[in-house]
């Protein structure tokens, strides 16, 4: 029998605090708001907090339980570092962070406020800091979770450990690809981390397929005219090639919530080439699981961004 998206159930979050990062729209939004439904405590980490007042009404209309609204610029490690900070002084127990925010295939070269190109800065490096800074939280929950968010480009991907930030060579989707991979190579390191370590952090990753969302349409126009040529938002709207958000939303809640997600795994969608379908495990790619990349990237990442972990 084929399932549909209402028999994907969510386990009950009651009591549990979740940070959903660029949960204004898109895959963002259908995670915290799943999330919001199923009891959780959610946090909106979001850019444009105006958005995401918006979208913090929409789930508390649709029934979601207490959601509230935070500033979030992965773009810029002051702002990661001053969210971080906000929480920290709370002091509460964070059971789930859904590292999710990201921009794609911007068409020239574009710097974070550090000098990181704008994907590799916003996709892995602000995520990564964020993660670092709010590791106390986390290991003060009962049983966290880390969700990375990675993509069907990986496949194509490889890092230059030499050009991290792409200063030799730009090229939109290539940069984004690069981008997703270490968002792959970090969970996989993370999750090892914390088994040695002893964090009791499970780290798990997910994947959308190819899912209409503004990410495939905003990025490949920054800083071009509104009327420029967008291959990437026509492709975005091919009939089935794409699928909505609420599906493309489900692997990253099976990974964030599923009694059977398991550390360092990997979940997307179950049909032909991962672009559509529902949930199943999914096969990391065999630059994702190379243990020395992870290390060299995550202590290249430890430098540029200027977080360390705990070792």
């Amino acid at each position: 029998m084929t399932r549909r998206i209402k028999d994907i159930a969510v386990p009950g979050q009651h009591g549990r605090l979740a940070v959903v990062t660029g949960a204004n729209s898109g895959l963002g939004f259908e995670t915290a708001r799943r999330l919001a439904l199923a009891g959780a405590e959610v946090v909106l980490a979001v850019r444009d907090t105006g958005r995401g007042a918006r979208a913090a009404e929409r789930i508390r209309a649709d029934g979601g339980s207490a959601c509230t609204v935070a500033e979030l610029d992965l773009a810029d490690l002051a702002s990661v570092a001053a969210f971080a900070d906000r929480l920290l002084a709370q002091g509460r127990p964070l059971d789930l962070l859904v590292n999710n925010a990201g921009v794609m295939a911007v068409p020239t070269r574009h710097t974070t406020a550090d000098g990181f190109e704008l994907q590799f800065g916003t996709n892995h490096l602000g995520h990564f800091a964020l993660t670092g800074h709010l590791l106390p939280l986390l290991r003060a929950a009962g049983a966290p979770r880390v969700v990375s968010v990675g993509s069907v480009s990986v496949w194509t991907a490889r890092l230059d450990p030499a050009d991290l930030n792409s200063e030799r060579r730009y090229r939109p989707m290539t940069a984004y690809a690069r981008s997703k991979l270490a968002n792959l190579l970090f969970a996989q390191e993370l999750h090892r981390r914390s088994a040695r370590h002893g964090w009791g952090l499970r780290a798990v990753a997910a994947h959308p397929g190819a899912c209409r969302t503004a990410i495939g349409t905003k990025g490949p126009l920054l800083g071009r005219t509104p009327d420029a040529l967008n291959p990437m938002a026509l492709a975005m709207v091919l009939p089935g090639i794409t699928h909505v958000p609420a599906r493309g939303a489900l692997p990253l809640l099976v990974a964030a919530t599923s009694p059977a997600a398991v550390g360092g795994g990997y979940y997307g969608p179950d049909g032909p080439g991962g672009l559509t379908g529902l949930p199943t495990t999914a096969r990391l790619p065999r630059r994702a699981t190379d243990p020395a990349a992870a290390v060299r990237l995550w202590r290249a990442s430890e430098d540029l961004t200027g977080v360390a972990f705990p070792s």
